[in-house]
């Protein structure tokens, strides 16, 4: 798993390079599919239960699964950029959330938060611990902070195909849960509201906003349980 893992993490990295005001989510989701084939592999999210893209783009309020377009972003704007790949018969998934320009400092600090709070349940990911030991620290980082935590949409396994059991709640109570096993393999990825947690569909049938319109931020790695210890597949 670790060369589709790979693949999506170095096109995360050039999507990240590429994101500014003016450039538009059809773009990067062009790049995105251009960049996997390269390396003789296949979008994991395009045509997966009639999803007609290969990169999710959720900007601001949007939490995930939002579909590219031609709209510009805008200086200001937060994205979250879901890519997965598929190489061999093995998945790979991974989320960042980008600033375009100069965000405001609650915009920030969401990112900021999220993105530690998906380490610190990265942590957790080892054979001492239960599966909720992963989704307490998430909620427990996240709700000091000021923030919530989606709970309409969760991690998963991952290996032969890109959602697989068990599924990984970010919010619960520690010590629950299955034994984690050496050999498992999970995407970890908090989703985390500057607001309240609630969130609705939109009429496309796929993006996820805050029912609030507060932002939302997206991080996630593909992570194997080994018994040394967590081993991060999706990270260069």
């Amino acid at each position: 798993m670790r060369v589709p893992c790979r693949i999506v993490a170095e096109v995360l990295l050039k999507l990240k390079e590429e994101i500014k005001p003016g450039v538009t989510t059809l773009y990067l989701d062009a790049m995105a599919e251009r960049l996997t084939r390269k390396h003789k592999a296949v979008p994991a999210f395009k045509g997966y239960s009639g999803y007609p893209f290969s990169l999710c783009c959720s900007v601001n309020e949007q939490v995930v699964h939002g579909m590219p377009n031609n709209a510009p972003l805008i200086a200001g704007d937060i994205i979250s950029i879901d890519f997965g790949a598929v190489f061999d018969g093995f998945y790979g998934d991974a989320a960042i959330t980008v600033p375009v320009g100069n965000v405001s400092q609650a915009a920030d600090k969401l990112i900021r938060v999220t993105e530690e709070s998906l380490y610190k349940a990265i942590e957790k990911a080892t054979t001492e611990n239960r599966l909720f030991d992963i989704s307490n620290v998430v909620q427990v980082h996240a709700e000091s902070n000021g923030f919530s935590v989606v709970r309409d949409f969760v991690g998963h396994g991952i290996g032969h195909n890109l959602h697989e059991s068990p599924q990984v709640p970010n919010f619960g109570r520690a010590k629950q849960g299955i034994r984690l096993k050496a050999g498992m393999v999970l995407a970890i990825e908090p989703m985390i509201n500057e607001k309240g947690p609630a969130v609705k569909i939109l009429e496309d049938g796929w993006t996820a906003t805050t029912i609030d319109g507060g932002l939302s931020a997206h991080f996630e790695h593909t992570v194997a349980i080994t018994e040394n210890g967590p081993d991060i597949l999706s990270m260069l």
